[in-house]
């Protein structure tokens, strides 16, 4: 990945059975027509289904720091891969891990050869997380996720100061409260290597128009 728009599908109802897969071909269509980097994150059971049946990339929502075997009821990394997902979020807001955990899984998923979303609360966190050297940290307020409000409008220091905190060891992709074209283009104009979006999408009426929308705010 090198500057994502990564659609974040959560567990709404709105992308329940195969309806994600009508979200995962809606993006797959924008990506091809517009030449954007696309990739979703579906609900959990949806990977290995949509990694083979829609030509996008796609990551996992969540790993967790626990062995492969004898581990009921947990998604590892090597699961995750073997699903034909590329990487996975790591620590987002709905979903915190410990430190030292982070610090296994980016390890791990570096040795898999995945890339690496590590969401992040404030510049403060950005800078402990840059030291694990991540691909990514997505700089997401918890305030702001899923409220309309995008912090590239509410709170642009946040985005610059995260940069500045991450210097060259991580690339800050921007998130929370993402809905139209210009807070996507706010959010690059200010340094993000890319975008972290859900309800912003998810919730729309028209797929297909709305990630067309906010893709080409990452065009300028």
């Amino acid at each position: 990945m090198k500057q994502p728009l990564v659609i974040n599908f959560k567990n709404y109802e709105e992308v329940s059975a195969d309806r994600a897969i009508k979200l995962a071909e809606s993006a797959r269509e924008v990506a091809e027509r517009l030449r954007i980097e696309i990739v979703v994150a579906p609900p959990q059971p949806m990977l290995a289904l949509i990694a083979n049946k829609i030509q996008i990339p796609v990551i996992g929502q969540h790993v967790d720091n626990e062995k492969m075997g004898p581990s009921t009821g947990f998604i590892v990394p090597e699961i995750v891969k073997s699903c034909g997902a590329i990487g996975s979020l790591i620590n987002h807001s709905e979903h915190r891990i410990e430190r030292s955990s982070i610090a296994s899984l980016v390890e791990r998923m570096r040795k898999l050869g995945m890339a690496s979303i590590v969401c992040a609360q404030e510049p403060r966190e950005v800078v402990e997380i840059s030291t694990l050297q991540p691909d990514f940290i997505a700089i997401e307020p918890p305030e702001l996720i899923g409220s309309g409000r995008a912090v590239s409008k509410e709170n642009p220091a946040i985005i610059t100061k995260s940069i500045e905190a991450a210097g060259s060891r991580s690339r800050i992709i921007c998130g929370a409260g993402i809905t139209d074209k210009d807070d996507v283009t706010k959010a690059m104009k200010l340094g993000s290597q890319g975008i972290l979006v859900a309800s912003g999408i998810v919730k729309d009426t028209s797929w297909e128009k709305k990630i067309a929308e906010l893709a080409s705010g990452m065009k300028g």
